[in-house]
């Protein structure tokens, strides 16, 4: 069981039998009465984001999830492979089910996919991915004392702000939660 008091961005309860995230809380206390937490989860199933408003110290119960690593392979129309790297066993996710990971996904990347009750549903990345940029304007010297950041397009069609010295074809770091920028790969 888990506790209001747990309560943290990220983390995954069960509410009314289906598996939630907690996208953002708010603990609030009342002038008379006790605490109330106030919450935005998004059902990992359908993506539908829900308020719900719990007492403090009431309990949710813990989701059954299980993670697995995958090996991404291909896409084709509406759908994404990935390959199970134990049993070599392949699983389509659709582009809903993948929501905003398919902007950092490359072939061959390994990656975990969660699971409720045998049915896979999202896609976690890991933290930091390695890309390489597939456009942006060139940098002119004297541009980086102004420490701005201009768009860059990635190889996975991802587009970022990077500082003015990274150029096309450099390899660099993003954090895959925020999509930022982190720094260059030598």
């Amino acid at each position: 069981m888990i506790s209001t008091s747990d309560f943290r961005k990220g983390l995954k309860v069960g509410f009314k039998d289906e598996p939630y995230e907690i996208v953002d809380f708010q603990h609030v206390k009342m002038g008379r009465g006790g605490a109330i937490v106030r919450t935005k989860m998004k059902n990992l199933k359908t993506g539908n984001v829900l308020e719900e408003t719990f007492r403090s110290g009431e309990k949710l119960e813990t989701p059954h999830l299980e993670e697995k690593a995958m090996q991404y392979l291909y896409a084709e129309d509406d759908l994404h492979y990935f390959m199970d790297t134990e049993t070599y066993e392949q699983v389509p996710l659709t582009t809903k089910q993948l929501s905003d990971a398919k902007k950092f996904l490359k072939e061959n990347m390994v990656v975990k996919i969660l699971y409720y009750r045998e049915e896979p549903l999202t896609v976690e990345l890991p933290t930091f991915v390695e890309l390489i940029v597939a456009k942006t304007e060139p940098g002119f010297k004297g541009d980086t004392a102004s420490g701005g950041s201009k768009p860059a397009t990635l190889e996975t069609g991802a587009v970022v702000r990077v500082p003015f010295h990274i150029n096309e074809g450099d390899v660099i770091k993003v954090d895959t939660r925020t999509s930022e920028y982190i720094e260059r790969v030598k």
